[in-house]
């Protein structure tokens, strides 16, 4: 985009238009990328790996984020990190639903598209607890539970500075978004596009290289708590059940929470996960206070233009050895009534 395309932008009444450089990619691995650009507070990685065996098309690398909404405690508010790493409150809202929060605030957003070849340039990226689901329906959480974690209900990072990584082209973009209305601005998003450049030609430094696991011997990590006894879980199940037969239910997965103590980098283990459990969605996000890594085998559910994607999946087995085990674990999975209902 030239600086003359950019601000035509205005007129045409775009708030936030994306400015993106081009590289080649063959030098770089989402996780560097990450790593040279992105390491901080407020960050998040994205990847994917198809079949258990090779990368997905995209990585998509967040940098660190200055805006965020958050709703916590009933109340929702828009927070700006300033150069101190201070919060700053731009907007709050008690007693507010969060997706009507959020919905309006992406209303008075105007933004240009990004290139087609980009799949993704930014926008709300976080995640939604699962309390959130009484602003959907409200008989499905009535009362409140205690928070044992203290963490947002929802985090949705404003995030308009990214790396996309195009693995099948061996390509990677730098997008920075600026607003097409302010005097300066496409040179303004230039130059940090120079510096991001610069950032990615220089190495890191050794402070910031990930540990090398073969280089600690394994430690007893210690205890794992669990938030219920077997007991107080097969009580849950009898009660499960009950409700089944009631009617009032058709499935119910009955989870826990286990936690233990964890003194590595988060991003070490998000390295142990991505190598243990490739994953088609596999993420890692930074959000200062706590980590949400993880590995998903399926889509929850996409919304690309007036398309609607949802694609569960049932059962899982362990890989075969063999393309032949592969076919027998397949058969034995579509003949389950279960996995079939």
């Amino acid at each position: 985009m030239t600086e003359q395309d950019f601000l035509k932008l205005a007129s045409q009444g775009f708030t936030r238009a994306p400015v993106v450089a081009a590289a080649r990619a063959d030098l770089y691995t989402p996780l560097a990328v990450y790593l040279k650009l992105a390491h901080g507070p407020y960050s998040y990685l994205l990847e994917s790996v198809v079949g258990g065996e090779r990368f997905g098309r995209y990585s998509f690398i967040g940098l660190a984020c200055a805006e965020r909404i958050e709703a916590r405690n009933g109340m929702v508010r828009r927070l700006l990190r300033d150069a101190r790493g201070s919060d700053v409150c731009l907007e709050r809202a008690d007693g507010a639903d969060p997706f009507e929060f959020a919905r309006a605030w992406l209303k008075r957003q105007q933004v240009a598209p990004v290139p087609a070849e980009l799949r993704f340039g930014g926008g709300l990226v976080g995640y939604f607890g699962y309390e959130t689901v009484r602003h959907v329906e409200p008989r499905a959480l009535q009362g409140s539970k205690p928070d044992a974690l203290g963490t947002p209900d929802m985090l949705l990072l404003v995030s308009d500075e990214l790396a996309v990584v195009d693995n099948l082209r061996g390509m990677l973009y730098l997008v920075v978004y600026a607003d097409p209305r302010e005097p300066g601005a496409y040179r303004a998003a230039r130059h940090r596009l120079e510096q991001l450049r610069a950032r990615l030609a220089a190495p890191l430094p050794e402070a910031m290289l990930p540990a090398l696991a073969e280089e600690a011997p394994p430690s007893d990590p210690g205890p794992v708590t669990r938030s219920f006894t077997e007991e107080q879980f097969l009580a849950a199940v009898r009660r499960a059940k009950e409700y089944v037969y009631a009617g009032d239910c058709m499935q119910v997965q009955i989870s826990q929470r286990s936690s233990r103590p964890f003194a590595a980098p988060p991003l070490e283990l998000y390295r142990a996960l991505r190598g243990l459990n490739p994953s088609p969605y596999m993420f890692y996000f930074d959000f200062g206070d706590h980590h949400v890594i993880g590995a998903s085998p399926e889509i929850m559910v996409r919304l690309a233009g007036e398309t609607i994607t949802l694609r569960p999946i049932a059962g899982t087995r362990p890989r075969g050895a063999t393309p032949e085990d592969d076919a027998r674990i397949a058969d034995e999975l579509l003949a389950d009534p279960k996995e079939r209902a």
